[in-house]
This record gives structure tokens, C-alpha cells and sequence, in this order.
């Protein structure tokens, strides 16, 4: 089964930058909808942006839109999330999740990688 590995979190400052990768232990990420996901303590996991693999316009939530950008890189196999301008409530583990066609929605996770920004 395809693995993926979520890298490039840290400890920022707030209005500062980071970028995360997600890369696959296959060259499916161009196929198949990519999402990047967030779960902050005692919160409930939720989508922050998310892909199509047929390359239409990314979805975002609106606690993110205009300050984080989904993009996939040249490798068919790295997707990353560019975060702009964070802000502590941006704080959490974020995940990247791949939706292949085997039933149920994302079902494949990486580990996560943990953001924290402070003020």
C-alpha cells in the first residue's frame, strides 16, 4: 500500500511562513484528490485545502483562504502546503491524506508533522 510522509513543520512566529511536504512512496499524487488536514488539542480533525487529481481549482477553508496554497510538485509524488502569514489558531498537527479508489473517503494518512506558531 502507498505510504505517504509529511515533513517541513516547526515553530514559527506569527505572521511568518512555513511549507509542507507530503510526499508518497509512489508516483500517485498527480491521480488521485489530495487533501491536507489539521487537528489541533481537544479539537476535531478538519480540511484545510485539498487537490483533485484531474487538476481543477483547490478547495480551502475559509479560516485559510488567501494565506495557504496546495500545490503539487514537478515529482509525481510531492504535494506541498505553503502557509503565509500564520496565525496561533494555525497551530496543530497537520496531515496529508490521499483518496484513492479503494471504498471510503482519504484513506490513506500520513504520520503528521506538527505546526506551532506562537505571538
Amino acid at each position: 500500500q502507498v505510504q505517504l510522509a509529511e515533513s517541513g513543520g516547526g515553530v514559527v512566529q506569527a505572521g511568518g511562513s512555513l511549507r509542507l511536504s507530503c510526499t508518497a512512496s509512489e508516483a500517485i499524487l498527480n491521480r488521485y484528490p489530495i487533501g491536507w488536514f489539521r487537528q489541533a488539542p481537544g479539537k476535531e480533525r478538519e480540511s484545510v485545502a485539498a487537490i483533485s487529481g484531474g487538476g481543477g481549482s483547490p478547495n480551502y477553508a475559509d479560516s485559510v483562504k488567501g494565506r495557504f496554497t496546495i500545490s503539487r510538485g514537478n515529482a509525481r509524488n510531492t504535494v506541498y502546503l505553503q502557509m503565509n502569514n500564520l496565525k496561533p489558531e494555525d497551530t496543530a498537527v497537520y496531515y496529508c491524506a490521499v483518496d484513492t479508489p479503494t471504498p471510503g473517503p482519504w484513506d490513506v494518512w500520513g504520520q503528521g508533522t506538527q505546526v506551532t506558531v506562537f505571538s
